[in-house]
């Protein structure tokens, strides 16, 4: 099976719920995939392999790995996201800067690591040891995170930065989360983009969020909000990324209103539309 090129455009996370819709959209380059959602003892979904037959690159994104836990990354997990990578010729593939479970218990959560550099060197050899049997590179999400650990000694630049130095993985930039965290924290998101790598990002995220007990959630349910679409502008001015994609997981718009969000992430950064 030949190779995709890389995510370039606008993409839309696949979802079974708006596979249809997906299907339809003239202009798509890419999606991507929740990678534990694909079986890999049989066939790949088949309207997941008509679009990679018609040239859309499908990029497996995992929720499990756990490359932040302390103890070494599950083999059988990275073996199913490598497996799910060579079933649908992806170009990369994309996980959390993150940990899932800890000590043998799962959270079913994505948890922030606090900002140490002993969690550096944890995630970086957890990182180690999924390269070495993924067959593509990889792309790590810094994610929206509702606390900080209280022994944090270094800020979140920092952390990223460090963690990119010392591996040869690929930065996805999720921007609604870049807002979540700088609305939560009451930092400025614009000094964090400053101060990361921009140049090693492999394609962005953008959703919609919400307000709720006195937080702002990454909802990806909602419409995203001007300000993350000014955000997602600001991204684009400083260093062009080669791909957006919108994330949605849930209240599912009418098709109509789902066109003129991708048409609005497109006209942010610049790229053709895909409707």
């Amino acid at each position: 099976m030949r190779r995709m090129s890389t995510p370039h455009g606008v993409g839309i996370g696949w979802r079974p719920e708006i596979s249809g819709f997906v299907a339809g959209l003239p202009g798509l380059r890419f999606v991507e995939v929740i990678a534990e959602s694909v079986p890999t003892a049989g066939p790949a979904p088949h309207e997941l392999v008509e679009l990679r037959d018609r040239g859309v690159a499908v990029v497996p994104h995992g929720v499990r790995l756990s490359l932040g836990s302390a103890e070494p990354v599950d083999p059988d997990r990275v073996a199913h996201l490598a497996a799910v990578a060579q079933l649908l010729a992806a170009p990369l593939v994309s996980e959390h800067i993150a940990f899932v479970r800890a000590g043998g218990l799962e959270a079913g959560h994505l948890l922030p690591l606090p900002r140490t550099h002993e969690a550096i060197d944890a995630v970086c050899a957890n990182i180690s040891r999924a390269q070495a049997d993924l067959p593509v590179p990889i792309a790590l999400e810094p994610i929206a995170a509702l606390f900080d650990w209280p022994d944090d000694d270094l800020d979140e630049a920092a952390f990223l930065t460090e963690i990119l130095e010392r591996t040869s993985a690929l930065l996805l930039l999720d921007v609604a989360n870049v807002y979540a965290n700088a609305r939560n924290r009451g930092t400025d998101p614009l000094a964090l983009l400053d101060r990361l790598p921009l140049e090693r990002v492999a394609y962005l995220h953008v959703a919609g969020g919400a307000e709720g007990g006195g937080f702002y959630h990454d909802t990806h349910a909602d419409p995203i909000g001007q300000e993350v679409l000014e955000l997602l502008t600001e991204v684009c001015a400083r260093h062009r990324p080669p791909a957006v994609l919108l994330e949605r997981d849930g209240r599912y718009p009418p098709a109509a209103e789902l066109r003129a969000e991708l048409d609005a992430v497109a006209t942010a950064c610049g790229f053709p539309e895909v409707t």
